[in-house]
């Protein structure tokens, strides 16, 4: 448990999923006061910090003189998104991530940047080169001593997207463990999930605390039938998808797809679209991680194969192209498989598909991931199939789409991988806290704790 000397303070995703933010306090051998966060993540939607921030609200609202190092769990928005906004509070300490995450982090955060903060090229130079400075890559599985702050970090696999790690934080003979986004087995190219040893407390995510996501080979062949039934009705598959991630999660599933079929018109004619500058980055950048990728994917390449560059794969850079392709799908309905950011909807190139497609009934919108309450994406998962109607920058739209959710596709555990993952534990924790995840997915995820380890304390701070 958690004594009076160390505390806990959790500065987002506690009452939903995104902004997530946590910091462990205590009192140094001098009394003196000293702090570590784990993650600074940005919200959306109609999420709020407990302090009040909210999307458009970045500015770091809580003490920082005493924080001694950041840690990254991964480089997912909502997890690193106001980094930016620390630096410019004063936080010139440590950044640990692992080393893929080294690699990923300064695209997202340029990308953040252009977006909110400033287009101005020799600030964004200026700014990734302190990023640059400040990080600090660590391997898997290896304890890191923290000298100005007297304690010790462990990264481990976390199964989420390549790089993603829980964090383990052994200060005063207690080990404290920070789950960060916990990935669903079998999740393709990643490693699945070992839990620690010991936890003394668990820092839990709770995403899907009260849902069962579908199996691997179930989601692939829905992803099939829904794209055949597509090609039938010559619309087009569009799947708001996050750049990092479940793109690459996507586009490994469809080359297998198209690799199977191989001797089907239907697959060696549809055309996959990547429209995302962001998106391309992290596919080329997740290739030349391939070292990172577990067996499976590896032994794609040795046979030949390319899960992340395929023959009918066509990346869209420029935004001319862009504008150009939206039209040409909604004027032909030539069959497509479109990625586009962003995930829920809420900005990015997603959208002008959305304006051009989301009245043709021909259209089939595919959600895989997590929609957060006040994005678009959640409004057209939630009323799309009753012919309901989304804002879209300023204008109604009505919902003539087919809409679709695979839940297993989420990068997200499900309740029973996250009650999986505490009873892999040999030295299970005295408490279990649950965060990143709503009222209703935490009290169902500690409900079913409860009853499977009636010995821990599980709790929603």
């Amino acid at each position: 448990m958690i004594d009076s000397e160390h505390q806990i303070i959790h500065h987002g995703a506690i009452d939903g999923v995104t902004g997530s933010c946590h910091e462990l306090r205590w009192q140094d051998s001098n009394n003196d006061l000293q702090g570590i966060l784990i993650d600074c993540g940005l919200f959306q939607g109609a999420e709020v910090s407990n302090d009040g921030s909210t999307f458009d609200q970045l500015k770091i609202n809580f003490p920082i003189e005493h924080i001694q190092a950041l840690v990254v769990t991964h480089v997912h928005i909502d997890h690193v998104g106001r980094i930016p906004y620390l630096l410019a509070a004063g936080f010139k300490g440590p950044i640990y991530c692992s080393k893929p995450s080294a690699k990923l982090l300064p695209l997202v955060l340029e990308d953040a940047l252009k977006i909110g903060f400033t287009k101005n090229h020799r600030l964004i130079e200026k700014f990734l080169q302190q990023i640059d400075r400040q990080l600090q890559p660590l391997e898997y599985g290896t304890w890191e001593k923290i000298k100005l702050a007297d304690l010790n970090v462990r990264l481990n696999r976390a199964g989420h997207i390549l790089g993603s790690a829980y964090v383990e934080i052994e200060l005063d003979s207690c080990v404290i463990t920070f789950s960060g986004d916990l990935g669903p087995p079998e999740t393709p190219l990643l490693f699945g999930v070992q839990s620690p040893e010991k936890s003394d407390v668990l820092v839990l995510e709770s995403t899907y605390g009260d849902k069962q996501h579908e199996s691997r080979s179930n989601r692939v062949a829905r992803l099939q039938s829904i794209v055949e039934k597509c090609v039938e009705n010559r619309g087009v598959v569009l799947i708001p998808a996050f750049s990092i991630g479940r793109t690459q999660e996507l586009l490994y599933e469809i080359e297998e797809i198209i690799t199977h079929n191989s001797d089907d018109e239907v697959w060696n004619d549809i055309e996959v679209i990547i429209d995302s500058p962001l998106a391309a980055k992290f596919t080329e950048t997740y290739k030349s991680l391939r070292k990172y990728w577990d067996e499976e994917a590896r032994q794609r390449l040795t046979e030949g194969r390319h899960p992340l560059s395929f023959e009918s794969l066509l990346t869209i850079d420029d935004h001319e192209t862009h504008i150009q392709t939206v039209e040409y799908l909604a004027k032909t309905a030539r069959p497509t498989i479109v990625l586009a950011a962003s995930g829920m909807c809420t900005g990015g190139r997603v959208v002008n598909y959305l304006k051009a497609l989301l009245e043709d009934e021909r259209t089939d919108i595919l959600f895989v991931g997590y929609q957060a309450q006040g994005t678009a994406g959640r409004t057209i998962q939630k009323y799309g199939p009753r012919n309901g109607y989304v804002i879209l920058d300023g204008k109604k739209y009505t919902i003539s789409a087919q809409v679709h959710t695979i839940g297993g596709y989420s990068a997200h555990a499900d309740q029973k991988d996250l009650i999986n993952f505490v009873k892999d534990i040999n030295d299970r924790p005295a408490e279990i806290r649950l965060i990143h995840g709503d009222e209703a997915a935490k009290s169902a995820l500690k409900i079913k704790l409860t009853e499977c380890f009636p010995e821990i304390n599980t709790w929603i701070p």
